[in-house]
C-alpha cells in the first residue's frame, strides 16, 4: 500500500503531499481541482509514459514520490534495498530536456524496472481501460491471466517464432532455387570447360618460345642448311677435315704413343660434330610441318587467351577460379539438402506447437466457463441480477497448409458476451450502449481474485462514471469490499460512493 504520496512542479500541482491510510479512501473536489492528476503521478512511478509537457508552467523539473512499505513477494528488491530497510521509496523526475529518470531508494533505475516493480504493488483503472476492455486482444490476454497459463502462452509464442523463422528460410530457399540451378549450371559449364583444357603449369611461355621459333622457320632453316654444309655436307665440311686429321694424328699415334690423347680428343670431336649434324638434319626434317604445328600453337594460345578473359590474368588464377567454382558448386548442390532437412524440422516444430496449442485451447475452454459464472456472480452484486456472460472461444484448425498463418497467441479468438436483461441475446461487450453497464463489468472482471490476492494498492478513477441511484450504492459495496483486503483509493463525484469510504480526501 502507499503510505505517503508527494508531487511537486506537475500540470497545476506546485507541491502536494498525501499521507495515506488502508481500507477505502475518496478523492474528490471541483472539476480541475487536481484529482486526476494526482492519479497521473501515482500512474509516473508505476513507469508509465511522461513527457515534459507535464512540467508546471516555469517551472524545470517535475518529481513524484511514493513510500510504500515492502512487499513480500515484489522480486529483484534486493538489489536496491539494505538489511535494515522496510520501505520501498520510488521516485519519478522529468525535466524539460529527458522523458524521466527513476529512483528506487535512491538507485537510478531504468523506467521499466518501475512498470515492473510498480506493477506488482499499484493497479490503477481509469475511464480510459474500458476501451482496453473492449479490445479482443485484451480479452484473450484477460483470460489466460485468469487461468495461469503463463508457462504456456510463453511457449507457444516461442514456437510460433521458431516456426515462423523455419518457414521464412524453407521459403527463401525455395525463391533462391531456380536461381540456384541455373547458378549451378553455369558453374558446371565452366567448370568443365576449364578442367576440357587440360592445361598445364608453364605451359603458355613454353607455346610462345615454340610459336616464335615457327614464326621463324624460314630464317631458321637457312642457319640450319649453313650449320650443316659446315659441319657435315660441304666437301670441306668439318666432319671431313677431322676426318683426315684424324688420319694424321693416328699416323704420329703409331711413331709416337704421346699422339694417342690427341687422337682421343679428335675422336670424341668427331663424334659430337656427328651428333650436332644429326640433330641438324633431324631438325630440318621437323620443319617440314611448320606450318601445320604454328596453326595448332596459334589455336591453343587463343584457347587460353580465352580463358584467361573470363577467369582469370593467367593459367594460375584460371586454376584458382576453377577451385573457387568447384567449392561454389559443392555449396550449391548442398543447399537443396538444406531445404530437404529443413522439412521434417519444421514438421516437428509444428507438431510441437499443435500440441502445445491444444493443451492451451483445453485450458482456456475450462477456465472460460469458470469465469463465466465468476463474472456473473460479481456483476449480480452490483444489480445485473438476470445479466448473462459468456465468452465466445473460436478456434481455428490448424494443419500442414495453414501452418504459415500461426499466430503467437495459439489458435484461438475470444470475445467477451453479455445480455444485460433478460430476453436480451448475447452481444460483444463493445456493442453494449450503457456506461453504466459497461461499469459494473469492468469493476467485475477487474476485482476477480482481487480478494485473495497480496495486499495491493487498487486506484479506480472515475470509474463511477454513468452510474447513479442503486447501481452506484452497489459499486460502492464492492469497493468497500475489496478494502478488507486491498488499499482502495477512489475518485468518485457521487455521494452513494463517497458515503462508504474510510478516509475522505478533498
Amino acid at each position: 500500500m502507499i503510505k505517503s504520496l508527494r508531487i511537486r512542479n506537475l500540470a497545476t500541482i506546485e507541491d502536494i503531499e498525501l499521507i495515506l491510510k488502508e481500507g477505502f479512501s475518496i478523492l474528490t473536489g471541483e472539476t480541475g481541482a487536481g484529482k486526476s492528476i494526482i492519479i497521473d503521478g501515482i500512474r509516473l512511478v508505476t513507469g508509465e509514459k511522461g513527457s515534459p509537457d507535464m512540467i508546471r508552467t516555469g517551472k524545470k523539473e517535475t518529481s513524484v514520490e511514493v513510500i510504500l512499505p515492502l512487499h513480500p513477494k515484489t522480486p529483484n528488491l534486493k538489489l536496491f534495498l539494505t538489511e535494515s530497510e522496510n520501505e520501498l521509496f520510488i521516485q519519478r523526475k522529468i525535466s524539460e530536456q529527458r522523458t524521466g529518470k527513476g529512483y528506487i531508494n535512491g538507485t537510478l533505475v531504468p523506467i521499466k524496472k518501475l512498470k515492473e516493480i510498480g506493477g506488482d504493488l499499484i493497479d490503477i483503472y481509469g475511464q480510459n481501460d474500458h476501451i482496453f476492455l473492449l479490445n479482443l486482444g485484451y480479452q484473450l490476454n484477460y483470460l489466460d491471466d485468469y487461468a495461469n497459463a503463463f508457462s504456456l502462452k510463453k511457449d507457444i509464442s516461442r514456437l510460433a517464432q521458431e516456426l515462423k523463422k523455419l518457414l521464412r528460410e524453407k521459403k527463401e530457399l525455395e525463391t533462391k532455387e531456380r536461381e540456384r540451378e541455373q547458378r549451378l549450371d553455369f558453374l558446371y559449364f565452366q567448370i568443365k570447360e576449364i578442367e576440357k583444357a587440360n592445361l598445364k603449369q608453364g605451359e603458355e611461355e613454353e607455346l610462345r618460345q615454340n610459336r616464335n621459333i615457327l614464326k621463324n622457320a624460314e630464317k631458321i632453316g637457312s642457319l640450319v642448311e649453313q650449320a650443316l654444309e659446315i659441319s657435315y655436307t660441304q666437301e670441306n665440311s668439318i666432319s671431313s677435315l677431322l676426318a683426315q686429321l684424324k688420319n694424321v694424328v693416328s699416323g704420329l699415334t703409331d711413331f709416337d704413343k704421346t699422339f694417342k690423347e690427341a687422337d682421343e680428343a679428335i675422336s670424341q670431336f668427331s663424334i659430337t660434330i656427328g651428333e650436332l649434324s644429326d640433330f641438324l638434319i633431324k631438325f630440318k626434317e621437323e620443319q617440314t610441318t611448320a606450318p601445320e604445328k604454328l596453326e595448332g600453337l596459334e589455336e591453343r594460345l587463343s584457347q587460353i587467351e580465352k580463358l584467361k578473359r573470363k577467369y582469370g590474368t593467367s593459367i594460375n588464377d584460371i586454376f584458382s577460379y576453377l577451385k573457387r567454382a568447384k567449392q561454389e558448386h559443392e555449396e550449391l548442390g548442398t543447399s537443396q539438402e538444406k531445404l530437404a532437412a529443413l522439412e521434417p524440422e519444421i514438421e516437428k516444430r509444428f507438431n510441437k506447437y499443435k500440441a502445445t496449442a491444444e493443451k492451451l485451447s483445453s485450458i482456456r475452454k475450462k477456465s472460460a466457463r469458470k469465469l463465466e459464472k465468476e463474472v456473473e456472480k460479481e456483476i449480480s452484486l452490483l444489480g445485473m441480477n438476470k445479466a448473462r456472460f459468456r465468452i465466445k472461444i473460436e478456434t481455428f484448425l490448424l494443419s500442414q497448409d495453414t501452418m504459415e498463418k500461426v499466430k503467437e497467441c495459439g489458435t484461438e479468438e475470444v470475445e467477451f458476451l453479455i445480455s444485460p436483461n433478460p430476453g436480451e441475446d448475447l452481444r460483444p461487450l463493445r456493442k453494449i450502449a450503457s456506461g453504466g453497464e459497461l461499469s459494473r463489468v469492468m469493476l467485475a472482471l477487474t476485482t476477480i481474485g482481487k480478494e485473495t490476492e497480496s495486499l495491493k494498492t487498487l486506484i479506480f478513477d472515475e470509474i463511477d462514471s454513468g452510474i447513479g441511484g442503486k447501481t452506484a450504492e452497489f459499486v460502492a459495496q464492492k469497493l468497500k469490499k475489496l478494502s478488507y483486503q486491498h488499499q482502495v483509493i477512489c475518485i468518485t463525484h457521487l455521494p452513494q460512493i463517497a458515503s462508504f469510504a474510510t478516509h475522505h480526501y478533498r
